[in-house]
């Protein structure tokens, strides 16, 4: 027993970790690496960029061809040197919104400092619905996910990956995800148009139908370590890979990594999709359909092979107790062909629900990230304030006497941002620590109201801690919180399973050592590795990841106590699919929605989320609210597991759902990370 206790702990430890790793190492420091970017002439302002940025430059004859390169998707973005002084910038804002940030920055700051000036050309805009380009990452959510919970939940329940019509149900399923994920994403949420959605609607089955044969082919080759190894190469090491903010804005060993796996050639194929008239998708679909065939061809084999020796082994016990082969194929059972058949049909209707909920959910919650009543100070006049707001800008501007109270608005983490406006020219100061989309947001709002109000505004950054070395867009605390809740869940499923019962005396003191020992080592790397935590804030970090491991893992074991196997589902739908989207994340809450806003503050990721990041970035202020939630989740849980184990009442079930099916669900239900 305490055996098994220390190896499913370990297990889920280490893949926390990695998943840590995984996604801190891709998504910390984006930036242009060999980022294709064309160019038409010579201009030192393109030669000022280079020694700041990594760019592939590539030269083409004239501004026509420039242009159509980025229509196709061929390049991030463009410069055509002029004459006269007029020269143009282009910008591909759907090939990569931080791309095209960068893009623009770089270029702007290049030509002042040259004293050139240019026209900009906006090429492939991104539409209201998907202001950040994050929807095709959204989409790969579902479509992925979906992919290996199928196949997880079959081989968990049947014990066999590879069985006559196992291909049927994953082309079922994928057809059925296909058009939940399009009709979500595209008439009831409107984050795809309509004249997109049959071409997109093919895309997520090929997908979702590839990364499923894919995983019944690799579990039917090594085993019951198939879904492990599943999820490692195609969730924690692919998804890290997959690029949806750019894949050229990744390291250039993920940018490598990736293109070895499904989940980047899915992102690149409804991109290119979506945004770029179906062209540059040869290499997405010839790598998807190798895996594919591959995949069919291994699980075609093994089925027969398997079909075979199953034969041998019936025909010699019909040999051996005097049967002949009549009635052995007689004994064989007979009736109407099902594609699902009746066994399998729980762990079926539990992955479509589940992915479901992952299309509906997501894509709902951060594909039109509008800041609604964000929080401004303001010192003076308000009237700038006023006119900077529009449908996609609603800000609650918050008046101060002076700067100081202000600036300690800003150190308690209550504003985004303040105006001075005193009657000089008016500054702006925005706070990169508290949103990576935010401080954009801001300036460009107010600089626009400033334009028109003939005045000119200064912008600055200000920080009441400094942000660590490599985390300049302040995304490694959110990225984190998906594998400090991932690693809760998972403790808690798997190690019941390992044992034989949710029950024990000192399951909860398991769990705390559990999450202590993980919350130590995601820190060390987090800090001292990956430099994404600030040195200074080592000591005080690492209570608090421990924390939201137990909260999560707790909250976890007691489901699974009172509600049998079930219990690990539900918890997986209160954390992950309504926890997470309404975390508020990198973006910061103010860009939820009313529902996603207003469910975030009950539940344990914004608490979680808010406490780790007000401790490390504004010195412990305005914590006690989300510390003294999760402390409720804690002790609560706690006190309700400490009673149920007590009285030792038989565990509930549900039929269809047993320890193996909530325990697989639990190891791959884990969404690609958070996306900036």
């Amino acid at each position: 027993m305490l055996k098994k206790s220390l190896i499913s702990l370990v297990t889920v430890g280490v893949l926390a970790v990695m998943f840590a790793v995984c996604l801190v190492s891709a998504v910390q420091l984006l930036a242009p690496r060999d980022m294709a970017f064309g160019v038409v002439g010579s201009s030192p302002v393109v030669e000022a960029v280079e020694q700041e940025y990594s760019l592939d430059l590539q030269t083409y004859a004239n501004e026509s061809d420039l242009v159509s390169a980025a229509e196709r998707g061929d390049i991030y973005g463009g410069y055509i040197a002029g004459s006269d002084n007029s020269d143009t910038l282009v910008t591909v804002p759907a090939k990569s919104f931080f791309g095209e940030v960068y893009v623009r920055g770089g270029f702007t700051d290049a030509a002042k400092k040259a004293g050139q000036t240019f026209t900009t050309q906006v090429v492939a805009p991104l539409p209201t619905a998907d202001r950040t380009g994050a929807v095709i990452g959204l989409l790969l959510l579902p479509t992925l996910v979906g992919g290996y919970m199928i196949a997880s939940l079959l081989f968990s329940t049947s014990q066999k990956a590879a069985a006559p019509g196992r291909i049927g149900i994953v082309l079922s399923f994928a057809a059925a995800v296909a058009v939940i994920t399009g009709l979500a994403a595209g008439p009831i949420i409107g984050a795809i148009p309509t004249e997109h959605l049959l071409p997109l609607v093919l895309c997520f089955f090929a997908v979702t139908a590839v990364v499923g044969l894919s995983a019944v082919a690799i579990q039917s080759v090594v085993g019951k370590l198939g879904s492990l190894v599943v999820a490692l190469l195609f969730i924690i090491i692919g998804g890290a890979g997959a690029g949806g903010g750019g894949v050229a804005l990744l390291p250039n060993y993920w940018q490598t990594i990736g293109s070895l796996f499904p989940p980047q050639h899915a992102v690149e194929l409804y991109r290119n999709v979506r945004y770029f008239g179906g062209h540059n998708i040869a290499l997405p679909l010839t790598v998807l359909a190798a895996y594919g065939i591959a995949s069919v061809v291994v699980i075609v084999f093994m089925t027969r092979r398997t079909s075979a020796a199953a034969s041998t082994a019936v025909a010699e016990s019909g040999s051996g107790s005097g049967l002949d082969s009549d009635s052995t194929v007689a004994a064989k059972p007979t009736g109407r062909h099902r594609i699902v058949p009746k066994d399998l049909l729980a762990p079926v209707l539990f992955s479509l629900v589940l992915t479901s909920l992952f299309a509906f959910n997501y894509v709902s919650s951060g594909h039109e990230p509008v800041a609604r009543d964000m929080p401004i100070a303001v010192v003076g006049s308000t009237e700038l304030a006023q006119n900077a707001q529009n449908d996609l800008f609603s800000i609650d501007v918050i008046s101060y006497d002076t700067q100081d109270a202000a600036t300690q608005a800003m150190d308690n983490a209550e504003v985004y941002g303040t105006l001075i406006d005193s009657g000089t020219s008016p500054e702006l100061i925005v706070m990169p620590s508290m949103s990576d989309l935010a401080p954009l947001d801001i300036a460009r709002n107010f600089e626009k109201a400033a334009t028109a109000a003939g005045e000119q505004l200064k912008v600055t950054d200000y920080t009441p801690t400094p942000l660590a070395p490599k985390d300049p867009f302040a995304l490694v605390i959110a990225t984190l919180l998906v594998a400090l809740l991932v690693g809760g869940y998972m403790s808690a499923a798997l190690l019941a399973t390992a044992v034989g019962t949710a029950s024990g005396h000192w399951r909860g003191v398991w769990l705390a050592g559990f999450a202590v020992g993980t919350g130590l080592v995601i820190d060390l790397v987090t800090t001292f590795w990956l430099h994404g935590i600030p040195t200074a804030a080592f000591w005080v970090a690492w209570p608090i990841m421990s924390l939201i491991i137990l909260v999560v893992a707790l909250f976890a074991a007691v489901l699974r106590r009172a509600l049998g196997p079930a219990g690990i589902i539900v918890t997986l739908v209160v954390i992950l699919q309504f926890g997470n989207p309404s975390s508020g994340g990198s973006n910061g809450a103010a860009y939820l929605t009313t529902f996603w806003d207003d469910i975030g503050p009950f539940l344990p990721p914004r608490n979680a989320f808010l406490l780790l990041r007000n401790t490390i970035y504004f010195d412990g202020n305005n914590i006690l609210a989300p510390l003294g939630v999760l402390l409720a989740y804690a002790v609560i849980g706690a006190g309700v597991l400490a009673f149920l184990n007590w009285f030792r009442t038989p565990e509930p079930s549900v039929r269809g759902v047993d320890s193996s099916d909530s325990s697989q669900t639990a190891s791959v239900a884990i969404p690609v990370g958070p996306l900036p």
